[in-house]
């Protein structure tokens, strides 16, 4: 039976309302509430990001290149201040490995590693041709090697003869280069008729690699004289 109070408006307009619901009673405070789509705590401290670093053997995030000698020497002793002997043991091996490899592809005419002269397959192509064919100007720097020696003896007569033979050397370098450099860039315009990397530059790039010995080309050739390209 439900009771109302006397003169309520529920009683003048002869309308009832529902019983207030009972409000359950509050539960124990049993802990914190743990929600079960979030991963469990690590149970240990995050580490440092300088230690994550250290661990990973490398520096992340945006990196600015140094402007300078002195500002990569002093970035470089700033972060082996942080490191222990053995790690900074382990970074220079690193580091003499990475330079290692890099000069190796270097040598191998990797276009990422060589320098900008060397890049690219036009001029892959006149190394090749130039490291396929003798020529006299091949000699050049065993011969001046050879007059500079003469000129150091104090014997008239042999300088006189090394002035000469000097003489000799460099005419025929002169006429050998021109007619090399000729030769190398009508080769190339018949291989890559669309290129534009000719004239001057293509002619004295392959004189200059022409008058180098071979065992001191950079990149190192891949080919030896006489072989097919």
């Amino acid at each position: 039976m439900k009771l109302r109070a006397f003169g309520s408006r529920d009683d003048e307009n002869g309308k009832g309302s529902p019983a207030p619901e009972a409000r359950p009673e509050p539960e124990p405070d049993t802990g914190p509430v743990v929600d079960p789509r979030k991963p469990a705590g690590k149970g240990k401290p995050t580490p440092r990001r300088r230690d994550q670093e250290r661990a990973r053997g490398m520096r992340q995030g945006p990196v600015t290149a140094p402007l300078t000698r002195k500002e990569a020497r002093d970035r470089r002793k700033a972060a082996e201040a942080d490191m222990t002997k053995e790690e900074r043991k382990e970074a220079k091996a690193g580091a003499r490995a990475a330079r290692e490899e890099r000069r190796q592809l270097m040598m191998e005419g990797d276009d990422r590693y060589v320098l900008s002269r060397d890049r690219g397959e036009v001029r892959r192509f006149a190394r090749d041709w130039v490291d396929t064919h003798r020529r006299l100007i091949n000699w050049f720097m065993p011969l001046a090697l050879f007059v500079i020696v003469f000129q150091l003896i104090p014997n008239p007569t042999l300088m006189v003869y090394s002035q000469t033979l000097f003489l000799v050397l460099i005419a025929v370098v002169v006429i050998d280069g021109i007619l090399l450099g000729r030769t190398v860039n009508r080769v190339v315009r018949e291989r890559y008729p669309d290129t534009e990397d000719t004239g001057f530059g293509m002619g004295w790039y392959a004189v200059m690699r022409a008058t180098q010995p071979r065992m001191l080309r950079t990149p190192r050739p891949r080919v030896r004289p006489g072989d097919t390209i």
